[in-house]
């Protein structure tokens, strides 16, 4: 299931990225005392007690200033209400209420969202009083907190978790492939969605999304039935939606949380940019099996080496992962969008491929034989045996004499003779070095 949603939302300079790095547990956020200095959402993972969830720092709302920055910021917070699950209203217990905190309450309010209320800069006893005068914005009791010092923050955490969806699970049936096209705005992914849904003619039924606003799409093609995890459901909204950068890796983040094949999607005519790396890298971190589409190919001037050599260049850009399948299609003329489901199914078979205790231990014996293990001022990593402990991704665990002496070379060369000896193309592999005990 995707990860709840959690925004930090307030007025300049009441603390919001001092706030999200504590949660986050780095410094991300960019902290500095001037107002607006966070001109972007940003995003990371945070964590409390059992409970995932997904954290937006957001930029300050500035009412009433036309400046096209503030302008800007206030745009950002928005968005970020409406994708939040829960809210985090953050205003400053020294200053005191403002007509500004007023404004913004009255945004939150519109939004109908749950808004926990926090008053920051407290971390002094003396001034916990200041909190009462946050009653009047009507969110109920103002919670004391100091983001600096990491005071209140479990009450604070407590109240949001409260407001978060139940883990409520798809009633798909496990032999069903979930696939989410991901990509940034503007490269064809619901072009795509179109043309694999029209020309294959198997839609069954739009399925309502419990928690999200996406809508998948369940269908059947050749014996397989599959989800399509849609989040073009926001290009509805208008125009902003699709010109928010951020926004659509929100969105992309939420989709690969819940599918098992995660299909990058690539303007042909463009290339690759920053964005691209920064959504397939959230899809490997995940374990999510990857294909590559390169879209919108019939635009491209071609000669015989283009697709060769646009291939060399994806290579170079996703050095991290040279086992995802690449396919060229053009969904305006579909060129080759018949493979896109075939390769989904072949890549969900490595994604879920369990292999046998004593073959694995078989191909690591004579990965050892070949290059034997490295040493480290005169010991020596023994390795004992391996097994594979979980599928999606398979997952491998290999026990040792002292995980200390292993070096991440020999773990990569260990993983590349696993995949010449089982093929797991379009997914990752994870190696874990274990101490036999």
């Amino acid at each position: 299931m995707p990860k709840p949603v959690v925004a930090i939302v307030g007025r300049p300079n009441v603390g919001k990225s001092t706030l999200f790095n504590r949660l986050a547990g780095e410094r991300i956020a960019i902290v500095e005392d001037k107002p607006g200095i966070t001109r972007d959402r940003i995003y990371s993972k945070a964590q409390w007690l059992d409970r995932n969830f997904h954290i937006i720092d957001t930029g300050g709302i500035e009412v009433g200033d036309e400046d096209e920055i503030l302008m800007r910021i206030r745009e950002q917070a928005e968005l970020a209400i409406d994708e939040a699950h829960v809210i985090i209203f953050l205003v400053d217990g020294l200053t005191g209420l403002t007509p500004a905190d007023q404004e913004v309450a009255e945004i939150l309010r519109r939004s109908k969202k749950p808004v926990i209320l926090a008053v920051n800069k407290l971390d002094d006893p003396s001034k916990l009083h200041n909190r009462f005068d946050f009653y009047e914005l009507g969110f109920g009791e103002p919670i004391p907190i100091s983001a600096g010092h990491g005071t209140g923050l479990g009450d604070l955490l407590d109240e949001v978790i409260k407001h978060f969806p139940e883990d409520d699970e798809e009633e798909y049936d496990e032999d069903v492939i979930r696939v989410a096209l991901i990509g940034r705005p503007n490269v064809g992914k619901s072009s795509l969605v179109n043309a694999i849904l029209g020309e294959n003619r198997v839609m069954v039924s739009p399925i309502a999304g419990t928690t999200r606003d996406a809508v998948d799409t369940l269908f059947y093609k050749d014996g397989q039935d599959f989800v399509l995890i849609d989040t073009a459901g926001m290009r509805k909204r208008g125009k902003v939606y699709e010109t928010t950068e951020r926004y659509s890796v929100m969105r992309a983040m939420r989709a690969i949380e819940r599918c098992d094949v995660a299909v990058l999607v690539i303007n042909g005519e463009e290339g690759i940019i920053e964005q691209d790396k920064r959504i397939v890298g959230y899809a490997l971190e995940e374990g999510k099996a990857i294909i590559i589409v390169v879209n919108k190919w019939d635009l491209v001037e071609k000669d015989d080496k283009t697709a060769r050599n646009f291939e060399k260049l994806i290579r170079k850009e996703f050095p991290f992962m040279p086992w995802a399948p690449i396919l060229f299609v053009s969904a305006k003329t579909r060129q080759r969008v018949h493979k896109i489901l075939d390769l989904v199914v072949a890549v969900a078979e490595q994604h879920a491929m369990r292999i046998p205790t004593s073959t694995v231990n078989s191909v690591i014996e004579d990965a050892v034989v070949m290059t034997p293990p490295p040493t480290d001022k005169g010991r020596k990593l023994r390795i004992y045996y391996a097994t594979q402990v979980s599928v999606k991704p398979p997952t491998f665990a290999v026990f040792v004499n002292d995980p200390e002496l292993s070096h991440f070379s020999y773990e990569r060369y260990l993983e590349n003779k696993l995949r010449d000896a089982f093929g797991f193309e379009g997914t990752p592999i994870r190696l874990y070095i274990r101490q036999k005990t």
